[in-house]
């Protein structure tokens, strides 16, 4: 079995993933403000040999719930929410080889002044940046952006699929490996022969210019993508690298990953091009009474409201005009289509859940139940999750910050690394390179970007 691969999961904001747990008393999320929170958060992460850090982001306000963002505002659930890029340059000053995964919206971002941004971090972290591509799923985002209501969802897949052949062309074509020369003598920098614009005329894009950066390291960030549903399961196996899953169940698991590596082979792709990531909440005590104990106590901080205000926009349903054992059966909107279908039975043929069956899994304010246990029982599993999911490893969502986080360093990544199950100490090179542990750190010729590549 293949070493397993790890990201802690968190958000610039004070509320993420698991709901309330801000107010407990040795939570220190109430300091996301401030770079010193960011740069120890960095730093816990590469004592335990993470693989890396992955921030999210959304770029409106969740105001479904209740017809407005009051409960949202009020219980801090993912609103204030700062820019996820800003800390990572000085987290990885304090670092040597963490990953960072970063969100960014195709939708609102102009590509042109991306390309450059995700370049900059490239060369600034030495190749360990990589970007997680979303579409985004919320109106108030639209609305925030000039635009009366936000692209339906698959018309926004197809914008992406645009977006990101613009940004390969930048990334991968506009200049030469060897354009860059560096030559004091000679008084010359870059061989203009070498460079190139990029000229794009599209349906949605349109651009004639040069790439501002040279090459980075990766050229291409490592990429990651977490769409669920059919559309979004096409783009990810078409252009990810790590994909983000969140299966409540290895079984339920299993069917998404041997789907995802069937569907990249249908474009050309290896199986093993893809690391599948699932989604998981850790309480972990040195025994598995502590463990318990541990739950019980941040229960009582927990959200139910806040995770209500994030689901309602998720699935673009406002929970609150449902009574708790009313089925939740609408099958259509233009929110998380996964999400959605999860709840009104779509894709499992059960029956359309209800207001309390979902409450009911709100064990931590969020709609995933928690892994509890000593650390030789998460170590187990861990392991069951990989060898019956056939999962690569995990995005870790933060529950009381920091001492989550730490908890795992300290008690479950030694049992993890006694049974050859994690890395005992990181490999050289670029991020995409640790992982995959092989190239030099740029995409494979598989991949959809390598066509844009210059040959001469």
């Amino acid at each position: 079995m293949k070493p397993i691969q790890i990201y802690a999961f968190d958000m610039n904001c004070v509320g993420h993933i698991n709901h309330g747990l801000w107010t407990h008393p040795r939570d220190t999320s109430l300091n996301y403000t401030d770079l010193d929170y960011w740069v120890d958060f960095a730093r816990t992460a590469e004592r335990g040999k993470l693989d890396g850090i992955f921030l999210a982001d959304i770029v409106g306000v969740y105001d479904v719930y209740k017809d407005g963002p009051e409960t949202s505002i009020r219980t801090a659930a993912q609103i204030p929410v700062n820019d996820p890029i800003i800390p990572l340059s000085a987290m990885a000053y304090v670092t040597k080889h963490l990953g960072f995964g970063v969100t960014v919206n195709t939708t609102y971002e102009a590509p042109f002044l991306f390309a450059r941004r995700m370049s900059t971090l490239d060369h600034l972290t030495k190749g360990r940046i990589g970007w997680n591509i979303v579409t985004g799923y919320l109106d108030s985002a639209a609305r925030s952006m000039g635009m009366e209501r936000q692209p339906d969802h698959d018309a926004r897949y197809d914008a992406a699929e645009e977006y990101l052949e613009v940004v390969y062309k930048l990334w991968e074509g506009s200049w030469d490996d060897d354009a860059v020369k560096r030559d004091k003598i000679g008084g010359l920098f870059a061989d203009p022969s070498k460079l190139r614009a990029v000229r794009h005329e599209g349906s949605h894009y349109r651009m004639d210019g040069i790439h501002l950066s040279e090459p980075s390291p990766q050229r291409t960030p490592l990429l990651f993508q977490a769409g669920a549903s059919a559309r979004g399961q096409d783009f990810a196996a078409r252009h990810a690298e790590c994909v983000f899953i969140a299966s409540p169940t290895p079984q339920g698991a299993r069917p998404m990953t041997e789907a995802l590596r069937q569907r990249a082979a249908h474009f050309g792709r290896r199986a093993d091009d893809l690391s599948i990531l699932n989604l998981v909440s850790v309480v972990v005590g040195r025994t598995e009474k502590e463990g318990e104990d541990k739950l019980e106590d941040y229960r009582r901080h927990a959200s139910v409201e806040a995770s209500l205000a994030h689901y309602s926009s998720s699935i673009g349903i406002d929970l609150s005009k449902f009574g708790l054992d009313e089925p939740i059966e609408q099958t259509t909107t233009n929110a998380q289509q996964a999400a959605l279908a999860a709840v009104s039975g779509k894709s499992s043929g059960k029956p359309a859940m209800t207001l309390r069956q979902i409450i009911d899994q709100m064990v931590l304010g969020s709609r995933q139940k928690p892994m509890v246990g000593s650390p030789e029982q998460i170590a187990d599993r861990f392991q069951a999750w990989a060898e019956e999911g056939g999962i690569d490893g995990f995005n870790l969502a933060r529950t009381v910050a920091p001492e989550s986080l730490r908890d795992f360093v300290d008690l479950v990544v030694p049992v993890l690394q006694e049974r050859g199950l994690f890395k005992a100490d990181y490999a050289e090179g670029t991020l995409r390179e640790k992982l995959f542990g092989r190239g030099d750190g740029r995409l494979p010729s598989s991949h959809p970007a390598a066509a844009f590549r210059h040959r001469t």
